[in-house]
């Protein structure tokens, strides 16, 4: 029977991750963590990630967890494909005789991984994902299991979309800080162009993507080439000076 102790206290620690502190790999593991002492007969977890329509496992509490779930998105098939596609649970004791998933189940039996509860990761709107919970027995997950898991599954939904919306968001803001340095770079390098040629900056812009396409480089990566090249060119005459 599962203990409702645990079932609280995961739920309690998965509402109060610090996910701004601990970043996004750090926080789902927590979950992931949360979820395997809450669950009964877990041995391990992973939580996949549904992004731009495409699946893949974030974390993972043991490596065969990662393993497994690969093989799932690269067969198309299994409990975590099919928790995300079809908005419910999926539980098999048996993963080697699973006639559901033909491909996937033998090979994963052949593993030594006989039982697996998938649960989908749901908002009103939309799937952030799925949480896949295994064990090497057969027949691990009973009905207490589902019910946890389930109830576990419902809350944590919550917690990845806020963690994962965190991530993007600090993505997204260092792309803009790498941009922002990239453009300043480059007019730098067009004031240095401008200096050695004596021509007009666009014309000096033009040559930094000459030298881009000649190289085959980005004109950032060019313009800091260039940068640095008049840094040590400038340093020995100014320290002679």
């Amino acid at each position: 029977m599962p203990d409702d102790g645990e079932l609280a206290e995961s739920l309690a620690g998965v509402a109060q991750l610090p996910a701004q502190e601990l970043g996004l790999e750090d926080a789902l593991v927590r979950v992931a963590q949360f979820a395997v002492r809450a669950i009964p007969a877990a041995e391990a977890a992973g939580l996949t990630l549904l992004r731009s329509g495409r699946s893949s496992t974030v974390v993972a509490t043991a490596g065969f967890v990662g393993e497994v779930d690969e093989l799932q998105y690269a067969l198309g098939e299994g409990p975590c494909v099919s928790a995300m596609a079809e908005r419910r649970t999926f539980v098999s004791g048996n993963l080697g005789g699973e006639a559901r998933w033909p491909r996937f189940g033998p090979r994963v039996g052949r593993l030594g991984v006989h039982s697996a509860l998938s649960l989908p990761l749901l908002l009103p709107d939309r799937v952030v994902g799925a949480m896949n919970v295994y064990a090497h027995q057969r027949d691990a997950f009973a009905e207490p299991a589902l019910r946890v898991g389930e109830a576990f599954a419902s809350h944590a939904a919550a917690s990845v979309a806020v963690v994962d919306r965190l991530a993007e968001a600090e993505r997204v803001i260092g792309q803009l800080r790498q941009a922002l340095t990239s453009r300043a770079e480059i007019d730098q390098a067009i004031g240095v162009v401008m200096g050695r040629t004596g021509l007009g900056a666009p014309d000096a812009f033009d040559r930094l993507k000459a030298l881009s396409q000649a190289r085959s480089m980005k004109v950032a990566a060019v313009a800091r080439e260039l940068l640095t090249e008049a840094v040590q060119r400038t340093g020995p005459a100014a320290a002679g000076g």
